[in-house]
């Protein structure tokens, strides 16, 4: 005998005979009601209907595809399902489509993560960074083949476009009106991008703090920013063990580590903290291992919605400095070069 669970009801089956039923309500929230409980491992009570009224003999030869009941006894079941209509038992497809539909926006709206809007921050700041920096190359050119014997001092993307916002005046080397004034519009887009960055980059300084006080404690607003970024999110950042964390953003240098092309990193995104990257090169990786850690639980910690814990912070300066006062475990890079010879 099988039990069979549909989203119109419970069924218990046995040869493709219906030996028992326990329809659902046929109203869209009762049946919403019953998909929420299954999908968080409960039992509809339509089900625990069913299954109390079993006969003792019966529980010892029930099969089941759904593994919430194998709590009962249920073995797992195999083979294709039996003939169960919906429409036979009053469920109209119509029905179906209107729970389906408002069950996956439900899904939608509890799934998503405010952390989204850093993530989108980020990514807006590197996209206007690769832009940036394609149009103050570009001016930057343009203002060299205008002067050729400008100092290199003088050809900066600011100072460009400072001087193409200017009237250009008249020439040999001035351009016609037309293309002037295209000029100066591009010189204007330039520090337009210039300024949106910035702004990003002040409001991710305001904003980060209040939303993720133990994670921005360690790393600070942008740091926390890229690494939620490069996370995928903040709940995803928080399921992350330390280990993960450690290398998060180092992921292609990972890969061929794996591939067996490249020694494993020591370290990612978290490179960027000021207590990492002006360590020794024997320091940093112990460094960032003791910093995942923190930042692992800072995460889990923000998750929830906890205040800031500066026991983290503390901890963290503490390892810090033991690891800076501790001797290195091998010998850095300039110490095992073969010191020069009198002939060299």
């Amino acid at each position: 005998m099988e039990v069979v669970t549909t989203w119109f009801g419970v069924f218990l089956v046995q040869e493709g005979r219906i030996l028992s039923e326990k329809l659902f309500p046929r109203d869209p929230e009762g049946i919403k009601a019953r998909w929420r409980l299954r999908r968080a491992g409960g039992l509809a009570p339509e089900e625990r209907e069913l299954l109390s009224e079993l006969p003792p003999e019966a529980k010892g030869h029930l099969t089941s595809r759904d593994r919430r009941l194998a709590a009962w006894g249920a073995e797992p079941a195999f083979g294709p399902l039996p003939p169960l209509d919906a429409l036979r038992k009053g469920f109209p497809p119509e029905l179906q489509r209107r729970v389906t539909l408002e069950m996956a926006e439900e899904t939608l709206r509890e799934a998503w993560d405010p952390s989204a809007h850093v993530e989108e921050a980020v990514r807006a700041m590197t996209d206007l960074d690769e832009t940036s920096n394609l149009l103050g190359e570009r001016l930057a050119n343009w203002r060299a083949r205008e002067a050729p014997g400008l100092p290199l001092s003088d050809l900066s993307p600011a100072l460009s476009a400072s001087h193409f916002e200017a009237d250009p005046g008249e020439g040999p080397t001035a351009p016609p009106p037309s293309v002037a004034e295209a000029r100066r519009a591009l010189a204007r887009t330039w520090r337009q991008a210039q300024q949106a960055r910035s702004a990003l980059e002040q409001a991710l300084q305001q904003a980060m703090p209040e939303r993720y006080p133990n994670l921005c404690a360690l790393l600070g607003p942008l740091l926390t920013a890229r690494l939620i970024a490069q996370a995928g999110g903040l709940d995803r950042l928080a399921r992350m063990p330390a280990g993960t964390v450690q290398v998060l953003g180092a992921e292609r240098a990972f890969f061929e580590h794996l591939r067996g092309h490249g020694p494993s990193p020591r370290h990612g995104l978290l490179f960027l903290h000021p207590q990492i990257h002006t360590a020794s090169q024997v320091r940093r990786g112990r460094l960032a291992r003791a910093l995942a850690g923190k930042v692992a639980i800072a995460a889990r910690l923000d998750a929830q919605g906890s205040p800031l814990n500066p026991t983290l912070l503390r901890a963290f300066e503490a390892r810090a400095q033991e690891v800076l006062r501790s001797p290195p475990r091998r010998p850095d890079r300039a110490a095992r070069r073969p010191a020069p010879s009198d002939g060299d």
